[in-house]
């Protein structure tokens, strides 16, 4: 495939020479991808300092996180099956060594010592910059809510979870029959969009200072470090937090009216007692504050809005934060042409108008659940296998978790981006083929040195499939 300027569609394939020609033209779509918004495999990882000395050093820096990469991508699972599938294969050898001057793919235990000597933070800021070079060429602004705001979903989720000790910063929990769990979650922020998108932007490990505290630490104290940490490096971004119901308080209103940043936060009926009885009784005189909304493809889902403005909530240290309460009711059909309903609301900083109640609600409060399905669910369930204790150490596990996010943002720019769909018109079905497709293109496809060097060209166009 001659990936230029102007797109050219591919026709329907079949027989091995063309099966060869899909699969190079799938690399090139990997690499291309990459080289199109990060640059070259050293600029990527440029800012992290490589504490190995150089003497006894085979593989760069840039080899070993790109090495990580493949690992996540391919959906391998874990550093044996990197091993047996990459690293014990001759085409693949051959193309690393073409794109790092190698002579073998590194060993997965060479991944672990190495990334066991990183400093996470600096990892961190690489997938800060990937994010914030998306930011900067404006492949997300189509996605704003209103226009303007970013949308950030924040949740906390497991990691890992051990029968015994590994660490002295493991979280602790009783089973009811005296059993002792260890665990390692992570509350993470993710910018996320209407269209499927849940890209990584930071990551907080939960984690005891050691062994012998009185009290854990838990999510929302990650919350507060993990916001503080997210104004810090994109200080001047306009956020809306999408968060649930264990964010709805004092604390956060006050921290995002610091920061300039809006928010939507998912109100249950037993949440903010007092912000739900003032929502019953002021919509009440407030008639004008409601509308209908149909949608849907055959126009069968109806949507009933109420919302109330400058609710005085009175937080627990006595001080006073307006907020306003937006709530939907959406009555749709099953399968089998049973309508039901269902309730959203949100608390949210945002003053509601008419105008603004259907994109809030819609583009914004209920796009939350992409944390949950194309973010954490996806990183667990889809073959990124993020559950997998892929080392023991805690400077390690933290850098391949890391990688990991980098590894999920690459793909799924790689799946919704207008190359993918020239190699395989007609779709490729369930999304881990992708993953699939890829590695046996990796270990298949047997190039000269020139072209595999040729498989990331320097100009070309990516769109993003926006449906």
């Amino acid at each position: 495939m001659a990936v230029t300027d102007r797109e050219q569609p591919m026709g329907k394939r079949g027989g091995a020479a063309e099966e060869a020609e899909q699969q190079q033209d799938l690399l090139q779509c990997f690499l291309g991808t990459f080289r199109h918004y990060f640059g070259t495999f050293a600029e990527w990882v440029r800012g992290v300092d490589d504490p190995r000395p150089p003497s006894s050093t085979t593989y760069s820096l840039a080899s070993l996180v790109f090495a990580g990469l493949l690992l996540f991508v391919c959906h391998l699972g874990s550093r044996r099956q990197f091993n047996a599938r990459v690293r014990g294969n001759g085409a693949s050898r051959a193309k690393f060594g073409t794109l790092f001057g190698v002579e073998q793919v590194p060993h997965g235990d060479t991944l672990h010592g190495a990334f066991k000597r990183l400093d996470p933070g600096q990892v961190q800021e690489v997938v800060c910059q990937m994010v914030e070079t998306l930011l900067r060429r404006k492949v997300l602004y189509p996605y704003r809510l209103l226009d303007r705001y970013f949308l950030v979903a924040i949740d906390g989720t497991g990691q890992l979870t051990f029968r015994t000790r590994h660490c002295p910063h493991c979280l602790t929990r009783t089973l009811k029959d005296g059993t002792i769990l260890y665990y390692h979650p992570v509350i993470e922020a993710k910018l996320v969009t209407a269209t499927g998108l849940a890209l990584s932007v930071m990551t907080e490990f939960i984690e005891n200072p050691d062994p012998h505290v009185s009290t854990q630490d838990c999510e929302l104290k990650a919350f507060y470090r993990l916001a503080e940490r997210l104004k810090q490096r994109f200080p001047r971004l306009p956020l809306c937090l999408l968060l649930d119901g264990l964010y709805a308080g004092g604390p956060t209103f006050a921290l995002c009216a610091r920061y300039g940043w809006q928010y939507l936060i998912t109100l249950k009926d037993r949440d903010l007692p007092t912000v739900n009885e003032e929502f019953e009784a002021l919509s009440t005189f407030e008639p004008g504050q409601a509308l209908q909304f149909v949608t849907g493809r055959h126009q069968d889902i109806h949507q009933a809005y109420r919302w109330v403005n400058d609710i005085a909530y009175v937080d627990s240290e006595q001080r006073e934060h307006p907020v306003s309460v937006l709530e939907c009711r959406e009555t749709k059909p099953d399968p089998t042409g049973t309508r039901h309903t269902t309730k959203f609301k949100w608390v949210t900083s945002f003053r509601l108008t008419a105008p603004k109640v259907i994109p809030l609600a819609n583009e914004g409060g209920r796009v939350r659940w992409k944390i949950e399905n194309e973010g954490f669910n996806s990183q667990k369930n889809g073959g990124f296998e993020a559950e997998h204790a892929y080392s023991e150490d805690e400077t390690a596990r933290k850098i391949f978790y890391l990688v990991l996010q980098m590894a999920h943002l690459l793909f799924q720019l790689l799946a919704k981006g207008s190359l993918l769909r020239q190699v395989f018109p007609q779709g490729m079905g369930a999304l881990k083929n992708l993953a699939f497709y890829l590695l046996e293109a990796w270990r298949n496809v047997r190039l000269p040195p020139e072209t595999v060097r040729a498989l990331s060209p320097h100009r070309f166009q990516i769109r993003f499939n926006t449906s």
